[in-house]
């Protein structure tokens, strides 16, 4: 069945505004007209589609199942439309990026992103830091490590030493890093961090016996809950030292490597990959150049 379009538009603000003057207002078109394209269109359905009533109008049953078909219709014809009229077409950027670095230091800044670049259609995956491009269908990936990754060009982001992490409360039993060694350390699936931090610490390392995370970001929040000391990188929990949810007992940190930006060298860089690599690295070029302020949530040794 055929219908007129523009008694669909006319039906469509009538039962928005289930108000024949305020429809015919928002058209640009006078009352009468909207009366007739409804009546008309009623007849050729041969359904009533509203109840007139004495203050306004009321949708039918017939008017009801019609209604959010036609409102779609027209919203999907707009989008549609916005988009031929756009004087570029938009890009589409899938970025994979270990939950840490997304929570701790991109998405607070997507917004700034977005604003120079609203052509691009950014879309973000995040994951564990166990990611596999071309299996994925990913455009890039942010993970981390040392940056050798088989068949990939990596740009090094920024580098995350970690140090201890565990609630304010915590915090009060421990003068020394020894003072560790009767604590529940809990540990990410890379098992050599804590052993690497007393390394660094100048210390003998306990044997961790807590509980194994796949996440930072859940390894972050168990300390937070106090289920004991997280080792964790400290620029990307800033946040989290802020609200005082956590605090560093100790200034000691140790690197363990860094957060790169990936893609596979197989695979040219799209435009949008390259804008997004070079917002990044400009970003984190500016960050580091400027001073850093003392970080949060370090209780000095005495």
């Amino acid at each position: 069945m055929q219908l007129p379009l523009n008694a669909l538009r006319m039906f469509d603000a009538a039962a928005r505004h289930l108000n024949l003057t305020r429809a015919a207002q928002e058209l640009h078109v006078t009352q009468a007209a909207v009366s007739q394209h409804i009546r008309n269109l009623e007849e050729r359905l041969g359904k009533p589609l509203f109840r007139r009533l004495p203050r306004g109008l009321a949708l039918t049953d017939e008017g009801l199942a019609l209604w959010p078909v036609v409102a779609q219709s027209f919203e999907r014809i707009e989008q549609s439309l916005q988009q031929v009229a756009e004087p570029r077409p938009r890009e589409i950027l899938t970025v994979g990026v270990v939950g840490t670095f997304a929570i701790g230091w991109l998405i607070p800044r997507l917004g700034q992103f977005q604003q120079l670049h609203p052509y691009i259609d950014l879309r973000l995956l995040t994951h564990n830091n166990r990611v596999d491009l071309a299996g994925e269908g990913l455009d890039a990936a942010v993970r981390f490590g040392d940056g050798s990754w088989h068949g990939t060009r990596a740009d090094m982001l920024l580098r995350a030493p970690l140090s201890p992490m565990c609630t304010p409360a915590l915090a009060q039993r421990l003068r020394q890093p020894a003072d560790l060694a009767g604590q529940t350390l809990l540990r990410s699936y890379r098992m050599q961090e804590w052993e690497g931090w007393f390394t660094a610490a100048g210390q003998p390392a306990p044997l961790a016996r807590g509980a194994m995370f796949d996440s930072s970001l859940t390894l972050a929040e168990a300390a937070a809950q106090g289920a004991g000391i997280a080792l964790l990188p400290t620029r990307l929990f800033e946040h989290m030292l802020r609200q005082g949810r956590l605090v560093r007992p100790f200034a000691q940190e140790v690197d363990t490597g860094a957060y790169w930006l990936t893609h596979l060298r197989s695979r040219p860089a799209s435009a949008a990959l390259q804008t997004f690599r070079h917002w990044l690295l400009a970003q984190l070029q500016d960050e580091n150049a400027s001073a850093n302020p003392p970080l949060p949530g370090i209780r000095h040794q005495e």
